[in-house]
């Protein structure tokens, strides 16, 4: 008799074991099937042509190199994941949510409502602390530390603070004398994902303010004991954008383009500017620079009829530069 063929449910535990190991390397022989999950070669035989049966296709090669190997079939039968696999597959979901091709963010957020309803229970926790706590705008970021993300999302979620190091402000970044990065504390209010990095948008318990962090930046992020009520915050995904895109450089400004808000949305990153629709076929474009010409200038490139809003002295540089390309374009006399 075969060992642990005790009924239809270890029959049916076997072949799941069996079907995870399949998934888990390339080739398999049938003696080490065997030792693995405590049966004979004819145990695994049979256990193989139920899988068959079922739409997977498990190829049996003879000889030397020969063994059981899950191929590719007509349809996409299930997978097994572990925990880790299963976190990683919500964090990769996630992030494609936010992506920037046609089609992907909606069939990532299917492909993730999915997985939520096969992960036990334990699991299922896991994924809905990202899910709850994670915004996006733009799309094709950078990876991050899914073990930081989750984290950070568990904070989120259970509304506790976090403790992490982040190199201080300034262009070079630089550390302080004979330190290195400065120890934050935070009320974690949700993940944000750019088109090109996560962020964390937090409350600065030292700061007394709004913050944003990036994540690729934070490191010794360990959650603390303390537990707080949630303050009335801004938009998110709003605010992290207009941080990236302006408020963080030394000089700001604003146009009125007259073209529809999608159309400069596709011309512009969405790190780079925010974009709002002004009625009718105008947008306001919201961007920042350590130089306001650099920002004119991506601004005049776009091909549209436009105004400056702010600041007043970018209208004169406007009229400063005008004669200058005036004057460029005048033949000598």
């Amino acid at each position: 008799m075969d060992v642990g063929s005790g009924g239809d449910r270890d029959t049916t535990e076997r072949v799941l074991t069996l079907l995870g190991l399949l998934q888990r390397r390339r080739t398999w022989t049938g003696p080490e099937l065997a030792a693995r999950l405590g049966v004979t070669s004819r145990t695994v035989r049979r256990d193989v042509e139920r899988l068959r049966t079922l739409g997977y296709p498990v190829h049996a090669g003879k000889g030397v190199g020969g063994g059981y190997r899950l191929g590719p079939g007509q349809e996409l039968p299930p997978l097994l994941l572990d925990d880790e696999e299963a976190i990683a597959t919500a964090v990769a979901l996630l992030a494609g949510a936010g992506g920037s091709v046609a089609g992907a963010g909606e069939a990532a957020l299917r492909a993730l409502a999915k997985l939520d309803q096969v992960l036990p229970t334990r699991l299922r926790h896991e994924v809905h602390a990202l899910a709850g706590s994670v915004e996006s705008f733009g799309g094709g970021r950078t990876p991050a530390d899914p073990e930081v993300l989750m984290t950070l999302a568990r904070a989120c979620r259970d509304e506790v603070e976090v403790g992490f190091a982040y190199p201080p402000p300034g262009p070079a970044r630089q550390a302080p004398p004979g330190g290195g990065p400065v120890r934050r504390r935070v009320e974690p209010y949700r993940l944000v994902a750019s088109d090109r990095r996560w962020y964390l948008f937090s409350y600065d318990l030292d700061r007394d303010d709004w913050r944003t962090f990036r994540v690729d930046r934070m490191t010794e992020v360990s959650p603390r004991t303390w537990r707080f009520r949630p303050r009335t915050a801004p938009e998110a995904a709003a605010y992290v954008q207009e941080g990236v895109a302006s408020r963080v450089y030394a000089r700001r400004a604003r146009f009125l383009v007259h073209a529809p808000a999608d159309t400069v949305r596709a011309q512009i990153p969405a790190s780079a500017a925010v974009v709002q629709a002004r009625g009718s076929g105008r947008c306001e474009v919201l961007s920042g620079a350590a130089r306001l010409d650099a920002v004119l200038l991506h601004v005049l490139l776009l091909g549209h009829d436009f105004e400056v809003l702010d600041p007043p002295d970018l209208a004169d540089r406007c009229g400063e530069l005008a004669e200058r390309l005036r004057a460029a374009g005048t033949p000598p006399s």
